[in-house]
């Protein structure tokens, strides 16, 4: 089942149906793509692996999650997304189809995680998880102190206000010269 990341983490409702999908299932592993491989570009997809289960309640014990969407390229015409990239997912998963083989999980440096369902339960059934630093993102190790970044905003905001207070004569100036031709 290929769902956008939205499903796995809305409350209320999705809330109810992911909890109903993990009792009546065994939901065993998410494999979360990188993002616009079927929607428009940043939307986020993901594909859960399940299968019916034997009652209907508690089927899922644990999911395995692999992150294919950290720190990967953006795909696209230049970049397109190949079966080369899902190799290292192929080899975690295994080759038992219902998600039944052997698997280590990597840790929190590692794309392959396993989260028990009691975990998940204490995320409020929240299933979107991630765990890999995104080493896109800034960090905040090298940030300027706080007073130097608040000197840099309130700059800048003058600057704005500066320059909104000239937009705003420069068109009162306008108004002036054309409600003057009217009058004559």
């Amino acid at each position: 089942m290929v769902l956008p990341d939205n499903v796995l983490f809305e409350d209320n409702q999705g809330k109810s149906i992911r909890a109903d999908l993990m009792d009546k299932c065994n939901l065993h592993t998410i494999l979360r793509l990188p993002t616009g491989i079927f929607y428009a570009q940043g939307v986020k997809t993901n594909v859960l692996f399940f299968q019916r289960g034997t009652t209907e309640k508690n089927n899922t014990k644990q999911i395995w999650f692999y992150d294919m969407r950290t720190n990967m390229p953006t795909f696209g015409k230049r970049t397109p997304l190949t079966k080369e990239h899902f190799q290292e997912f192929e080899t975690f998963y295994g080759d038992d189809a219902n998600g039944g083989s052997n698997r280590i999980d990597t840790g929190e440096t590692g794309r392959w995680r396993c989260f028990s369902r009691e975990e998940i339960t204490k995320r409020g059934e929240n299933l979107d998880i991630t765990w890999l630093r995104d080493e896109s993102l800034q960090s905040g190790d090298d940030l300027p102190e706080p007073d130097v970044i608040a000197a840099e905003i309130m700059t800048k905001l003058q600057t704005a206000i500066e320059e909104m207070e000239a937009l705003t004569a420069l068109l009162e100036g306008e108004e002036t010269d054309d409600s003057a031709a009217v009058i004559e």
